[in-house]
């Protein structure tokens, strides 16, 4: 006898198809990111941002030379997008749906008063990033935990790619400077105290200086140091007041009052970051003499106010797994590294979104 509305059976029912589309939505969630990075390989936002602050299908189709066949389709890309926050749809005076920016498509845009995170999302998105997640399964059975589904898939590690490839390299430092244009902008806004009265800074794995940028313009009297691999720093635009220098941040630091480490530690694991922080170490005087490490990273459950902000420091934890030996750490986990590498004290400020300041004294 077929279950009722009101039986069990029917309940059960129900709850199974609700739980079928659950699944689904999962597993076609790769279509979100896809779709996101096609507006932003587009120019959408600066589209819709040249138009007015909003632009319909057919307006969107002609500013980015889109074929008038292909108008419904890019009308449902735009709605997915809305609907997760990214756009915003409404109906405007003449009775045709428009789309507009809302504060997440603000930041694709390159003509806003702030830097672009356009590069840092296609950064994340490009196929050397994602094409490692197909090997998770197969990962988790190696016994071997040092070789990570990065390398499965491109038979070298990321650094060793990003020096082996050019284009990769770029589409890497493109995405980190974005970023750091990002944070820095906070930084010198709200969490600027870390770096007061600080005469020499070196930037550890600073990339092509974008950090040390917006430290220089925000503190004239500081004098920055930006070191990394010697192929990252030759290719490095040349900034005034800033000095590149190449070389292995596992053997020497160069000298100076404070060491910065922006996102570098999540890509190492335990053993590397108490080696990077000894050699941080060697490189600063004491505490006395004004003497410490600016780490700029994630501090596990610091600033994830949000059940959206807990699952992208979790959904970031993984990206270290995938690509790196790192991970995101909690602050007993910080704090084991410190404890490790001799240093005496920490304070976190968890003041950059996702992210905290971590000042390390030795």
């Amino acid at each position: 006898m077929p279950a009722t509305e009101g039986s069990n059976g029917g309940y059960e029912v129900k709850e199974t198809l609700k739980a079928h589309s659950i699944l689904w939505n999962h597993a076609l969630s790769f279509i979100k990111s896809m779709c996101l990075k096609c507006a932003v390989e587009l120019r959408i936002p600066d589209a819709i941002l040249s138009n007015g602050m909003a632009a319909t299908v057919s307006e969107l189709s002609a500013a980015l030379s889109i074929p008038p066949c292909k108008t419904r389709r890019l009308r449902i890309l735009l709605r997915l997008l809305s609907r997760e926050g990214v756009f915003e749809s409404h109906v405007n005076l003449s009775g045709e749906e428009a789309f507009g920016l809302t504060p997440v498509s603000r930041l694709l845009t390159s003509a806003d008063h702030r830097p672009s995170a356009s590069p840092f999302i296609l950064m994340l998105l490009d196929h050397h990033l994602v094409d490692p997640c197909q090997q998770l399964s197969r990962w988790f059975h190696l016994a071997d935990a040092a070789t990570t589904p990065f390398e499965m898939t491109h038979g070298k590690t990321f650094w060793d790619l990003a020096g082996d490839r050019p284009e990769f390299n770029d589409l890497f430092n493109k995405g980190m400077a974005s970023d750091s244009g990002f944070v820095m902008d906070v930084v010198t806004h709200i969490g600027s105290s870390a770096f007061r009265g600080i005469t020499t800074l070196v930037d550890v794995g600073g990339g092509t200086g974008k950090t040390v940028a917006a430290l220089v313009e925000a503190f004239p009297e500081l004098r920055c140091t930006v070191f990394d691999l010697p192929h990252v720093v030759n290719t490095a635009p040349k900034i005034p007041g800033v000095e590149f220098v190449g070389g292995d941040m596992f053997v020497e630091v160069p000298r100076a009052d404070a060491a910065l480490l922006k996102w570098i530690l999540h890509d190492w694991s335990d053993e590397d970051c108490v080696k990077i922080l000894q050699c941080c170490k060697g490189a600063i005087p004491t505490r006395e003499k004004g003497g410490k490490v600016i780490i700029i990273d994630i501090v596990v459950g610091a600033g994830a106010s949000t059940q959206a902000s807990v699952e992208t420091q979790l959904l970031f934890d993984l990206e270290m797994m995938i690509l790196t030996t790192g991970k995101e750490r909690d602050e007993g986990e910080w704090r084991k590294l410190f404890v490790a590498a001799g240093y005496n004290n920490y304070k976190i400020t968890p003041s950059i979104g996702l992210r905290s300041i971590i000042e390390v004294y030795p």
